[in-house]
């Protein structure tokens, strides 16, 4: 295999599933909390949270949406990079990604579909049952996620037969250690990430006086509410997660640690039981551990001061600074997102299924020309769909809870849209 070829679909993976993953990350939180928030509206009737139903909601369904082109984008370079990869782990990595497929593109889109077109269609209950549905298939959708992934840090339940891996214990696979807990801290992450943006969003409409004060106290006080807890199961579950990849990786640990001696040692049995070649992970990688490290340390310190400063509506209305520290955090989820991301992910290199298949063999047979081509596209797209959607948060945030299409009664009337000045 031409180490162009590789570098560059390493290059387009990395680009395409880190993106991705941002998209993920606030879909988990934003639907768990739009959840929460119906289920307190339909026991009681609160015409505050309706409001918070449907101006959250809304951000959730823009977020969603284009997040499912990139989800159909990246597994469409997964098909076109990684044949060997599919030829060999398929039976067990491809099945998790199909049932992936099935519960995202199939269960949890038809129910948000049901729920969008649902409003004052359904029955109150009904309606909270689908959205509750579609919380869980989220979930669902992760979890699969994280199996096909942790089978390739932890190959478990497996077998090789004539080259091919078969599965052997589907139990094995399920509750494979590299699973359990990272899926937790996946979940975890979601929530810190829709509990900073909702914190964030409703402090950037107090700082401004905000006519909605109501609207966006609650909101704020949900937000950091959510995020002090599932900032704490996060960062427990991470840390959990170093005992596991200490067992199922010692060389990525130890890189991580810088115990030259024990590499050494490590690398040396590794080229008795593998054969010639390098096994120790680049150590650059290790940087973005201990970014992810320090973006959940900063968050937790501003989430705790703002849980202890902002107890009482009038305090939280009028804390402009904090309300700057709040509006701040906002981006640092996603930078733990992907920084994390990176860190499990780059740490088991050189190999594509951990001590059985090495990454170079599981390129597909494409020319250089033909992968930067690619891989140019690809980046091209994905930037275009992130920018896309950010703008169109940004946007509809900017705007308030009053531009809300979603669930809006047929007898009230769109606000008059907000001229933007120019310059």
């Amino acid at each position: 295999m031409d180490v162009n070829t590789l570098n560059f679909a390493r290059l387009e993976f990395a680009l395409t599933a880190g993106t991705h993953f941002l998209f993920v990350g606030l879909t988990l939180g934003l639907a768990t909390l739009v959840a929460a928030i119906q289920t307190r509206a339909t026991i009681s009737r609160s015409a505050v949270h309706e409001r918070m139903v449907r101006f959250w909601g809304q951000l959730y369904v823009i977020n969603y949406a284009v997040g499912i082109v990139t989800g159909l984008v990246m597994e469409l370079q997964l098909g076109l990079n990684w044949s060997g990869l599919e030829h060999f782990a398929g039976n067990v990595f491809g099945s998790g990604l199909a049932l992936e497929t099935i519960t995202a593109f199939f269960v949890e889109s038809t129910f948000v579909g049901l729920w969008i077109f649902g409003w004052g269609r359904l029955n109150r209950w009904a309606h909270l049952a689908v959205i509750w549905v579609v919380t869980l298939t989220a979930y669902a959708s992760a979890y699969w996620i994280m199996v096909s992934n942790g089978f390739l840090q932890h190959p478990v339940g497996a077998r090789a037969v004539d080259g091919v891996l078969r599965l052997d214990d589907a139990a094995a696979v399920l509750t494979n250690e590299s699973v359990l807990m990272a899926f937790g801290h996946v979940l975890g992450g979601g929530l810190v990430t829709g509990g900073l943006v909702m914190a964030g969003v409703s402090a950037y409409h107090l700082r401004r006086d905000t006519a909605e004060r109501e609207f966006h106290v609650r909101s704020l006080h949900l937000g950091i509410r959510v995020t002090v807890p599932a900032l704490l199961v996060t960062i427990a579950l991470g840390g959990l997660q170093f005992g596991v990849v200490g067992d199922t990786q010692p060389l990525k640990m130890k890189v991580f640690g810088h115990d030259t001696a024990e590499i050494n040692h490590l690398q040396a049995e590794a080229v008795v039981r593998f054969g010639p070649g390098n096994y120790v992970p680049s150590s650059g990688w290790g940087a973005a551990g201990y970014v992810m490290i320090g973006c959940w340390a900063v968050m937790f310190a501003v989430a705790v001061l703002a849980a202890i400063m902002l107890r009482s509506p009038e305090r939280t209305a009028r804390a402009r600074r904090l309300h700057g520290a709040v509006i701040a955090m906002v981006p640092l989820p996603f930078l733990a997102l992907v920084a994390g991301w990176v860190f499990r992910e780059t740490g088991r290199q050189p190999w594509a299924v951990y001590g059985l298949l090495r990454t170079r063999d599981a390129v597909s047979p494409i020319s250089a020309v033909a992968m930067r081509t690619q891989v140019a596209v690809f980046v091209l797209l994905f930037a275009v769909l992130l920018v896309t959607n950010s703008w169109l948060l940004a946007r509809f945030a900017r705007r308030g809870p009053d531009a809300a299409a979603l669930g809006r009664p047929a007898g009230e009337a769109a606000p008059e849209p907000v001229v933007e000045p120019t310059f």
